[in-house]
């Protein structure tokens, strides 16, 4: 394992606080007697809910003199912002977001940027896995060092994945299925992926590494489907065919799930692509060993309401 650099009292930004893995973030951080600050465009919906001592700032990924501002002191930066909600064009906000942040980090003097995007190989990734991608690849070229994780599908509580699958599940007793839900994935826990993000602060990040991290076990989606209906008690029918497309899937899904539909389509199209840990360099540099998919499932579900 790499020698890790000692623990001090520097200041570490969190960006996209109110987001699923940013507020998840904020509380381990805040637990571990960590010095924080939060960026956000609305502060007064993070005010309420951070801990004492914690600082909450207005700023905009679009104003470079916002990001400027927020960073100053800071040691390590986390970036957890996409625009994949705000319409077809995310993806060039995503490249303009990155590059504005990297550079303002680059101006202020950060030491660090750590960045959570998606696993996925080849040149047919689906756009939202190839922005996710671009998205490390910018924050990497920023001049700044920075870690970029890339993690399968994410299962816990609230998550748009595991949620999902809860509404499929919970809603359909005889689903259809196509091929692409058989496409091998290494789906993770979030406990884990904030046990990595959490650690990252103290792992060298001079050669800007790539860690690729999944769970202990390979299943695909209709695997991850299959478990939780198994421990949630419930029969369901899985009916294979050969033909419904990832987008046919995704109107399909918006019938069954309205509430995901926008942000649910581009997950969807992502699931043609493996998404499994082939780089295991991780195992090196992080004492976490990553949870089963029955242990992750068993977890989200304790925590569901």
């Amino acid at each position: 394992m790499d020698e890790m650099v000692s623990k001090d009292e520097s200041l570490v930004l969190v960006t996209g606080a109110t987001g699923y893995i940013g507020g998840r973030l904020l509380v381990a951080l805040e637990k571990g007697g960590r010095r924080v600050r939060c960026l956000a465009r609305a502060p007064e919906h993070l005010l309420s809910r951070v801990a004492p001592g914690t600082e909450v700032v207005k700023g905009d990924l679009f104003d470079k003199d916002s990001l400027a501002a927020a960073m100053e002191g800071v040691h390590t930066a986390y970036y957890f912002v996409h625009s994949l909600a705000s319409g077809s064009d995310y993806a060039e906000k995503d490249r303009q977001a990155a590059f504005n942040f990297g550079q303002a980090a680059l101006k202020t003097g950060v030491n660090k940027i750590i960045y959570l995007g998606g696993l996925g190989f080849g040149d047919g990734l689906s756009t939202h896995l190839a922005s996710r991608q671009e998205v490390g690849k910018i924050l990497r070229e920023s001049g700044v060092p920075a870690i970029e994780f890339r993690a399968s599908i994410i299962l816990g509580s609230g998550s748009l994945s595991f949620e999902l699958i809860r509404a499929l599940v919970g809603r359909l007793p005889v689903m259809i299925t196509p091929r692409w839900v058989r496409t091998p994935a290494q789906p993770i826990s979030v406990k884990d992926v904030i046990d990595y993000l959490v650690q990252a602060i103290d792992i060298d990040a001079r050669d800007c590494p790539v860690f690729e991290i999944g769970g202990a076990d390979v299943v695909s989606y209709l695997g991850i489907m299959r478990q939780y209906a198994a421990r949630r008690g419930v029969r369901r029918l899985f009916i294979p065919v050969p033909v419904l497309t990832p987008w046919l899937s995704s109107l399909w899904l918006a019938l069954v799930t309205p509430l995901y539909a926008r942000v649910g389509r581009q997950l969807i199209e992502g699931v043609r692509n493996e998404t499994t840990v082939q780089d295991t360099s991780a195992r090196d540099h992080f004492t976490i060993k990553p949870m089963g998919i029955v242990e992750a499932i068993d977890r989200a579900m304790n925590k569901e309401d």
